[in-house]
């Protein structure tokens, strides 16, 4: 066989295609061509691939013009549509090149006029995906991996030649199907789809996809191919190429024919799908779904159940409350809350109801269900639409407050913390931590509680307030803080952190909203600030529980002093200052903001400084540490014993010294003004203002060091700005003599600070090295002394020994105590007094 498949003269077969002529010769040609499909049927080897593919050309070209080549075109690429066989494993690399330029060859056969020619490329192509090995195999050949077709087809482009070649058959309906299928083949790869994009396959492919189709393959088949588009490459480009005005209309005509007229269950996979591209192309704001009409259809289709309001563009529609119209249901929810982000859409979404619509769900859950709906089912639109209703109630806030939503929300929370029974499914996306609870309604209730206060509205915070909300709030977080005490969970940590924060917004600035809230709210309060450090690593929203706890703080508490009263009694401040000493970098700005606030309370000062932490540590101590651990972060210069280095710009950051003067306006702030705000040094500052510069307890010399840079902070400050204004100005001109005289006193002042300052550190380290040379002196004595105690000790004992062994020295030390027994008595003698004896009589110890 092998022997017969050189017989083929591959070469000559070329000339003879390339010559043109009489009669007789086309006859030659073709008997040629059927000899070559005769030899190769059983699959091409990769060392004639190349050679094939130019007879495919030559063919290709006389098919143009004489119809006989036809037959043979179509048996050629027949050929394409076989198995390659190799006879060695390198000979896949080896010809890749040339396979890869020849699958590419294949989609530019599409222009050949015959559809015969069309249609059999296609089928090639998607043999490519579902090879069948022939009847009998080459000698010594094998045949090349399965996908290695698909591989060079990636190589040579052929998707992007193919997606071209649309515009060939756009007349042609089961030409372009074949196309579509083709297509459907090679999107399931990426790079494919890349090519495909690059073409731009995704509006090409739109376009038609409301021609004439009785089978209904044109609309399948291009949805798919789109999906793969979106799911492999960059969504973006897909969306943006779907974003006019031509393919929206298009989208939206195909979607009402499937959605009037189709009753099959694959129409109504069909239509959902086509409603999910639909929903992307909300999401870009460059695609005209408002012009195009499509906006308000998919609102009003949304709506058109709860509102029962006649609508002449979902005339005729009726939900089956089947699978596929409850998935339909949620992304036409989805949709809205999608439509809500565009202000453009604002005016559609209140002109059809969306508000009432989305209300309709906030009340007690029915049972069995409603009406068709199981009550699974129920449950889950219920809390998909409560979830919508939070994106859409911040744009319709006019509509929320005239459908009185803030009521049906709070009776609705009523409902969730009350004792009716009711068995949660939990068992779709928004019901999560719900099961078997009411847990999944409250959640979402708050949040749109949440968003609506978010605007700092005053008729809607006004409007809460007066319906008794920071009570029945307060009810709710304490039922929640119960819930968690049995089983902590991220659903439970978000509800209180949600109540934390509308409390805040509603009690912030109001004096008399502050004074209720202290009833009850700082007793629950309270708890948050003992939290265990461990959990705020532990991902579950612990830390943003804290957050939300310290800025309710601030909001509820600071400012009246009946709060801050009753807050310090609780310990408040001692709490506060165990959770500044984590020195955790994100809590300790907004702790000391509140220290700094409530401050002005008398009361405060005298807990900060009774406070002690661990080792005893004092505040002052503390507040010390954090500034340093601050200036080390900013990249402040000092010494190694903290002393300023810099006395021109002793506050000044590393960002801050990189920086070139820079003029700008008289309104916006300077690096020197804007790092006030962003580092805690300011708040530092201002609370030992509160408790004062001398006599704290507990500092250390480096404290102390420290402590003066603390002092001086504000004149520091105020000559950095000066010194900012001195830089802009020399930048932008050259000032007169007087005021570059009063810029050089103002910058002289600032640094004659800086050295008072630098001298009082020296002094303090000085005068502690010399108080330690003291302690050093008086331990080095205690030791010497104890030393010298030891020595007349050990003498003492030698003499005693001495004594007990040797008589001679015993009557020596006899001698010795004879003579200063008789040297201490006095010279004159008293006649009338008496004279003892010092020797004891009969004696016989040595002791």
């Amino acid at each position: 066989q092998d022997t017969r498949l050189r017989s083929v003269d591959l070469d000559h077969i070329i000339k003879l295609l390339k010559d043109s002529g009489s009669k007789d010769l086309e006859k030659e040609q073709l008997k040629t061509l059927k000899k070559v499909v005769k030899h190769f049927e059983n699959g091409l080897p990769l060392k004639n691939v190349a050679q094939v593919t130019e007879i495919l050309n030559l063919c290709a070209e006389k098919a143009n013009e004489q119809e006989a080549f036809t037959e043979p075109l179509c048996e050629l690429i027949k050929l394409f549509g076989l198995p390659f066989q190799k006879k060695k494993s390198s000979d896949e690399v080896n010809y890749s090149v040339e396979v890869s330029q020849s699958i590419a060859q294949l989609g530019y056969l599409m222009r050949v006029p015959s559809s015969q020619v069309k249609i059999q490329l296609c089928k090639c192509i998607v043999s490519f995906y579902n090879m069948e090995l022939p009847g009998k195999l080459l000698s010594g050949y094998q045949p090349t991996s399965a996908n290695y077709k698909i591989q060079m087809a990636e190589v040579g482009g052929l998707a992007e030649t193919l997606v071209l070649s649309l515009a060939l058959v756009e007349n042609q309906l089961t030409e372009k199907l074949w196309v579509l299928k083709a297509l459907q083949h090679l999107s399931t790869s990426g790079i494919n789809c890349g090519l495909m994009v690059k073409a731009q396959a995704a509006s090409r492919l739109c376009l038609y996809l409301n021609d004439a189709d009785p089978s209904g393959q044109l609309v399948f088949r291009s949805s798919d191919i789109l999906w793969n588009l979106l799911e492999n490459t960059s969504r973006e480009e897909v969306v943006n190429q779907l974003s006019n005005l031509e393919c929206v209309h298009t989208l939206k005509e195909v979607f009402v024919d499937l959605l009037m007229h189709g009753f099959r269950h694959c129409d109504h996979e069909l239509r959902n799908d086509l409603l999910v591209i639909a929903t992307l192309l909300a999401e870009n704001p460059a695609a005209p779904m408002t012009e195009s009409g499509f906006a308000k259809l998919l609102i009003v289709l949304a709506t058109f159940t709860e509102v029962k309001v006649p609508n002449p563009l979902v005339k005729g529609f009726k939900l089956t409350y089947s699978y596929e119209d409850f998935e339909m249901k949620k992304l036409l929810f989805n949709v809205i809350g999608v439509l809500s982000k565009e202000s453009s859409a604002a005016q559609l979404l209140s002109e059809n109801h969306v508000m009432p619509a989305l209300l309709y769900y906030v009340k007690p859950n029915q049972k069995p269900g409603f009406h068709d709906w199981s009550a699974a089912q129920y449950e889950e639109l219920q809390l998909h639409a409560i979830a919508v209703l939070a994106s859409v109630a911040p744009v319709l806030i006019d509509k929320y407050l005239s459908c009185q939503a803030n009521t049906l929300l709070l009776v609705f929370l009523e409902w969730c913390i009350g004792q009716d029974p009711f068995f949660g499914q939990g068992n779709s996306f928004h019901g999560t931590g719900g099961r078997g609870n009411k847990l999944a309604q409250m959640h979402y209730s708050l949040r749109v509680l949440r968003s609506a206060v978010s605007l700092y509205d005053d008729a809607v915070n006004v409007n809460l307030c007066d319906q008794g909300a920071i009570s029945q709030l307060l009810d709710t977080l304490k039922y929640a803080t119960n819930k968690s005490k049995e089983n902590e969970g991220a659903i439970l940590l978000e509800i209180q952190a949600d109540i934390l924060f509308i409390l805040s917004v509603l009690c912030e600035n109001d004096l008399h909203r502050k004074e209720l809230f202290s009833c009850e709210g700082i007793g629950l309060l309270v708890p948050f600030f003992k939290m265990d450090s461990k959990k705020l690593c532990s991902g579950l929203g612990h830390t943003c529980l804290l957050f939300s706890a310290l800025d309710c703080l601030w909001s509820c508490v600071v400012g009246c002093y009946i709060a801050e009263d009753y807050f310090i009694e609780k310990q408040g401040i001692f709490l506060l200052l165990d959770l500044l000493a984590l020195k955790e970098k994100n809590l300790c700005n907004i702790i000391l903001g509140i220290l700094v606030e409530i401050c002005d309370n008398p009361k405060t000062p005298l807990h900060i400084s009774i406070w002690r932490g661990k080792r005893d540590q004092t505040a002052a101590k503390l507040l010390i540490q954090l500034w340093r651990q601050e200036e080390l972060d900013l990249g402040v210069r000092r010494d190694q014993y903290g002393r300023i280095v810099d006395i021109k710009r002793p506050l000044a950051t590393s960002f801050q010294k990189q920086q070139k003067a820079i003029p700008v306006p008289a309104n916006c702030p300077s690096f020197a003004v804007m790092e006030i705000a962003e580092s805690i040094r300011a708040k530092v500052y201002s609370l030992f203002c509160k408790l004062g510069f001398e006599n704290l307890p507990g500092l250390s010399a480096k404290d102390i060091v420290t402590l003066a840079i603390i002092q001086r902070y504000i004149d520091f400050k105020v000559g950095e700005v000066w010194s900012e204004i001195r830089a802009e100005v020399k930048e932008e001109f050259r000032p007169i003599t007087s005021d570059e005289k009063a810029l050089k006193v103002i910058s002289k002042v600032s640094e004659d600070i800086g050295r008072t300052v630098v001298a009082l550190q020296t002094e303090v380290l000085e005068s502690q090295h010399h108080r330690k040379t003291q302690e050093e002196e008086k331990t080095y004595k205690e030791i010497q002394a104890t030393s010298t105690q030891k020595d007349l000790i050990n003498k003492s004992w030698e003499n005693f020994l001495t004594r007990t062994s040797n008589f001679e020295a015993l009557k020596k030390a006899k001698r010795l105590q004879e003579t200063s027994i008789e040297a201490s008595r006095p010279k004159a003698t008293d006649e009338n007094g008496s004279v003892h004896s010092t020797d004891i009589e009969k004696l016989h110890t040595t002791v």
